[in-house]
C-alpha cells in the first residue's frame, strides 16, 4: 500500500474580546491570495503576521480562500474581559514596517 500525502487544513487563530475579533494570518498568504491591498486599517499587524478584523477583512480573506479552493480551520481564543492584546498592535499597512 503506497503512502498518500493527506492535505491538511491550515489552522488560524481567531482572537476575540467583548467588543471585536481578529483572525491571525501570515502576511505572505494575503499577498499570495491577491488581497493584501483590500485589507483595511481596522486590521492590525505585528511583523509578518496580520490580524484581520472580523467584519470586512476576514470576509475578504474567506472569499479569497474559497475562490482558491483552499479550506482552513479556525481556533477560537476568547478573552472574556478587557481588551485583547491585538488592540495594542500597529494598524495594518500594505507594506510591513520594521
Amino acid at each position: 500500500m503506497a503512502w498518500q500525502k493527506v492535505p491538511l487544513k491550515p489552522e488560524f487563530y481567531f482572537y476575540t474580546d467583548p467588543g471585536h475579533g481578529w483572525l491571525e494570518v501570515p502576511r505572505a498568504l494575503l499577498q499570495e491570495l491577491g488581497i493584501a491591498e483590500k485589507i483595511s486599517a481596522y486590521s492590525y499587524q505585528r511583523g509578518e503576521t496580520v490580524f484581520l478584523e472580523e467584519d470586512c477583512d476576514y470576509f475578504h480573506f474567506h472569499q479569497a480562500m474559497t475562490k482558491a479552493g483552499r479550506e482552513y480551520k479556525t481556533v477560537d481564543i476568547n478573552q472574556a474581559r478587557g481588551d485583547s492584546f491585538v488592540r495594542s498592535l500597529a494598524r495594518y499597512q500594505v507594506e510591513a514596517t520594521a
